[in-house]
């Protein structure tokens, strides 16, 4: 895979402009959102030091969408192919969350897997991670890995582009006339820049460290008093589920237009009081900490049993959304040390 400098970020945005549509993160006040680009605007590109507040299961996962029709049936629109710049790592690890839910052999969205086809991912190194990340305790990082198609840092003299797939790679050498090569100098400055942001992760999340896996903490603590003190603190306002990139729950419902039926899909909530009400009335979690704690299991024990991957990915966007108390990082150090209290297994945890 090639890696790359560009001086000026202009040229290559164009390059791809030219390709397909472009969603980059503008910053409005203190956050990012994500907004399509138009170069008629004249607004200024800029590197987003941390991940916007939207997540990006918005471009693949829809907050509402048709499904279905009747009587004819319903194909996916033709997507025209469109990137997503600015994503971080964790935006990485959550759409590898969606990717096992609706790729899944014999239940596989038709609708996400055109998105995701069609999707560019340009990602951007984390520079100053806020206050309420804590990706580094989840496993990730302030830089991408791997599942990007191009990796763009910045640094003092321009920016380093590197490729990450097949389409990343092709991108590179079709518009190689802009690009010169990375030399030894800014790829020192570009790992002492991510050693700086990990160093600040670390300091920011000391305090959070467990002295069990999550998974044990969260399965042991089951009956725990915790989830029901801290759902006191919460209003209910559902802001935890609708901001995580890895909540992906959804309801149908039928709506009638002139000429046909259709078959609506729309983001659910798990701590929405009517959401695992069953026909008759009955619902066996009518007390929000019960439902705090099916949240919390469905995170950290029931995703991670059937695929192998943890739910969270500690990007932090739930802490800033929280229109009450509830802090996922509070919860998790109080059902730890909860459980250590009881004589609960003391397990060295990879940070």
């Amino acid at each position: 895979m090639q890696t790359v400098f560009v001086n000026d970020l202009e040229p290559f945005l164009s390059a791809v402009v030219g390709q397909m549509d472009v969603y980059y993160p503008r910053k409005i006040d203190s956050h990012y959102v994500f907004e399509k680009y138009n170069s008629s605007s004249n607004r200024k590109l800029e590197i987003n030091n941390i991940r916007a507040c939207t997540p990006a299961k918005e471009f693949l996962f829809p907050l509402r969408e048709l499904a279905a029709v009747f009587p004819e049936p319903l194909e996916p629109r033709d997507i025209r192919p469109f990137a997503v710049f600015g994503l971080k790592d964790c935006d990485l690890r959550s759409i590898e969350v969606l990717d096992k839910v609706f790729t899944e052999k014999d239940f596989e969205d038709p609708f996400y897997i055109e998105r995701r086809e069609k999707m560019f991912i340009i990602t951007t190194d984390c520079s100053e991670p806020a206050a309420s990340c804590f990706c580094n305790v989840m496993g990730g990082g302030p830089f991408a890995r791997d599942g990007f198609d191009l990796n763009i840092s910045q640094v003092e003299t321009g920016f380093i582009i590197e490729a990450g797939s097949k389409k990343g790679d092709e991108f590179l050498a079709k518009h190689s006339q802009l690009f010169s090569e990375a030399g030894n100098d800014v790829l020192s400055e570009r790992q002492k820049n991510r050693e700086t942001a990990q160093k600040q992760l670390e300091e920011n999340n000391a305090e959070l460290k467990f002295d069990a896996p999550v998974q044990e903490i969260v399965e042991k603590s089951y009956d725990s008093d915790v989830y029901d003190e801290e759902a006191a603190t919460c209003v209910e306002c559902q802001a935890c589920t609708r901001v995580c990139p890895t909540c992906h729950c959804f309801y149908l419902y039928d709506t009638k237009q002139k000429d046909y039926f259709g078959k609506m899909k729309m983001w659910d909530s798990c701590m929405r009081l009517a959401y695992a009400q069953v026909a008759g009335g009955e619902n066996p979690r009518k007390v929000l900490g019960d439902r705090l704690r099916h949240r919390f299991m469905h995170k950290f024990s029931f995703f991670l049993d059937r695929y192998g991957i943890n739910m969270c990915v500690g990007c932090g966007r739930c802490v800033d959304a929280e229109s009450g108390e509830v802090d996922i990082r509070e919860v998790l150090k109080k059902l730890s040390q909860e459980l250590l209290g009881k004589g609960g297994k003391k397990a060295e945890v990879a940070q």
